[in-house]
């Protein structure tokens, strides 16, 4: 395909995914709008609340809230199509057995981002809030502001999300062949300071089981990548053994 072709297709693979955006940031206005997901949202915080509820300083601050929340809704539910769309642009110039882990490897991205947010929301986040509720009690008056506290929590639960797939993205680029297994298990200290590192800047709670309730999962992901990543190359080089087998008989004959 010509230069300017691929710029064609890229652009229209980008257009096909703001267009997924706008319509994810259109469910996510609705459901913002028409339902009272606020007080969902903000259920970790109210057993601190002594029975008040979040202060705004700005009148706009409702609608802002409102806004963020459909946003957050809106990367969730494009982010499929999007990766779609990045897939649709590469197809051409990925072999065949390249091609068949791209449906695989969007599904367990969804399943790793749900997880990550999960555990962000039903775990880390409630005890981020406890430990800090402690620690601001001692010293002053709570009066905790909603922008602040929704802004904290998306941001926590989208980062999880997106941290989670970091195993599945170097098991794609293992299977991409532009990573190496070998390289993976070699630089297993290397990653496990990184992810600790990580897990510490995600996790503003408690210091010790805030960080250990995102590095331990992350650690125990990566050491699975470096099985599955092993065995693909396992499978790569049976392949290519049994093609060379192939064209060897073809060529005797």
């Amino acid at each position: 395909m010509p230069f300017l072709d691929h710029l064609e297709e890229l652009r229209w693979r980008i257009i096909y995914s703001l267009g997924a955006l706008v319509i994810g940031l259109a469910i996510g206005l609705y459901f913002a709008f028409a339902y009272n997901i606020i007080d969902w949202l903000q259920a970790p915080i109210m057993p601190y609340m002594a029975g008040r509820r979040l202060g705004i300083l700005h009148p706009m601050d409702g609608f802002t809230i409102r806004l963020q929340i459909a946003f957050g809704i809106a990367a969730v539910l494009a982010a499929p199509v999007i990766g779609f769309q990045v897939w649709s642009f590469l197809a051409p110039a990925l072999h065949k057995p390249e091609k068949k882990i791209v449906l695989p490897v969007l599904f367990a991205a969804a399943i790793l981002f749900l997880v990550g947010a999960a555990l962000a929301w039903f775990f880390v986040l409630p005890m981020t809030i406890k430990w800090l509720n402690a620690l601001n009690g001692n010293s002053f008056e709570l009066n905790y502001v909603a922008t602040e506290y929704f802004s904290m929590a998306i941001s926590m639960v989208l980062a999880f999300g997106a941290a989670f797939e970091v195993p599945l993205l170097l098991v794609t680029l293992v299977a991409l062949d532009i990573l190496s297994a070998d390289l993976m298990n070699r630089s297993r200290k290397f990653a496990v300071l990184i992810i600790f590192l990580a897990a510490a800047i995600l996790s503003p709670g408690d210091a010790i089981t805030a960080t250990l309730s995102l590095a331990i999962p992350l650690y125990f992901l990566y050491e699975v990548s470096v099985v599955v990543a092993f065995a693909i190359e396992r499978r790569r080089r049976a392949r290519k053994l049994r093609e060379e087998k192939e064209a060897q008989l073809a060529a005797s004959a």
